[in-house]
């Protein structure tokens, strides 16, 4: 039997976080993994100076002209060779010490897991908010609309990752690009409730949940999802399911109603902001940004009376 792997990356900007992910990464209860690290622009050993340790890993840096997805790519077709399963942590978050013993139960029966997160802002407080399924939803009803499997907070047997490889070099939602693609294949799917991860929430932070929201984020988030539902598109593959391309293809409807008649008409998009920020949904990315609670705002009317 292979080992199971825990992977993260580590790149400029992350540093003040690391010393807080090191220690919950040793204070897993479950310590039977081989830790791999993506380094982009980083050093070996710039970590042992922010650590004041040796950090006991497989190193994998950037080559030139590697972009994010280009790393994670390399990294994890290394990766999935060497181990039988795959936890993704990110390095600027917290783990709890269960994180990775109930990955490992859940890939017994799932060929992709995933747990709820509880959000902290960037000094590590908790903003008493959790990230996860929708309220009386299920795993089931979140794909492709939404994501909940992130790279922070998912787990992949190695046997699927592979199949979900390799990954654009374009890719910048990489985390549902990936989901997407198991979802697709009819993987089984499991999501832990509990919050076995601290996800810190500050500017960098691709999925931004909290409120308020201002047009310029909307507007850069509507952008990324196109083009993750573009990419997912391109690739139709035989092995997906026929069903679930076709469901893929009016979500990508939707989203193109919602640019033309939210983002294409500035008067519109900041009633619509307006509206969000007063509803101030749970988090969920990405109905917290195109919420369906206020879809009679792009999806009852013509465009062009939404000036």
């Amino acid at each position: 039997m292979k080992p199971i792997a825990v992977y993260t990356t580590i790149y400029p900007g992350v540093e003040p976080y690391l010393p807080d992910w090191f220690s919950s990464l040793k204070a897993q209860t479950d310590r039977e993994f081989q830790l791999w690290v993506g380094l982009d622009a980083v050093s070996p050993q710039l970590l042992t100076e922010i650590l004041g340790s040796h950090l006991n890993a497989n190193f994998i840096p950037a080559e030139s002209g590697d972009t994010p997805a280009g790393i994670r790519q390399r990294c994890l077709a290394q990766i999935v060779k060497a181990s039988d399963a795959v936890i993704f942590v990110d390095s600027d978050d917290i783990l709890q010490p269960s994180r990775v013993a109930a990955a490992r139960r859940g890939l017994e029966s799932n060929d992709l897991v995933a747990c709820a997160l509880k959000l902290i802002d960037r000094k590590g407080r908790d903003l008493n908010l959790e990230l996860g399924l929708p309220l009386a939803g299920t795993v089931e009803d979140v794909l492709p609309r939404n994501n909940v499997f992130g790279l922070s907070n998912s787990a992949y047997r190695s046997e699927l990752l592979h199949r979900c490889l390799p990954i654009p070099a374009g890719v910048v939602l990489v985390d549902w690009f990936l989901a997407s693609k198991a979802w697709l294949m009819g993987a089984r799917l499991a999501f832990d409730p509990a919050p076995r991860m601290k996800y810190r929430q500050y500017q960098r932070n691709m999925a931004r949940v909290r409120y308020p929201v201002s047009p310029e984020q909307v507007i850069l988030d509507t952008a990324l999802v196109r083009r993750h539902l573009q990419f997912l598109l391109s690739l139709n593959p035989a092995e997906f399911l026929s069903e679930r391309i076709g469901l893929l293809k009016r979500v990508a409807s939707d989203v193109e109603i919602f640019h033309d008649c939210i983002i294409q008409r500035p008067g519109q998009l900041h009633r619509y902001v307006e509206q969000l920020n007063i509803l101030n949904p749970r988090p969920l990315w990405w109905s917290s940004v195109a919420n369906p609670a206020l879809e009679s705002l792009w999806q009852t009317a013509p465009c062009h009376e939404c000036c």
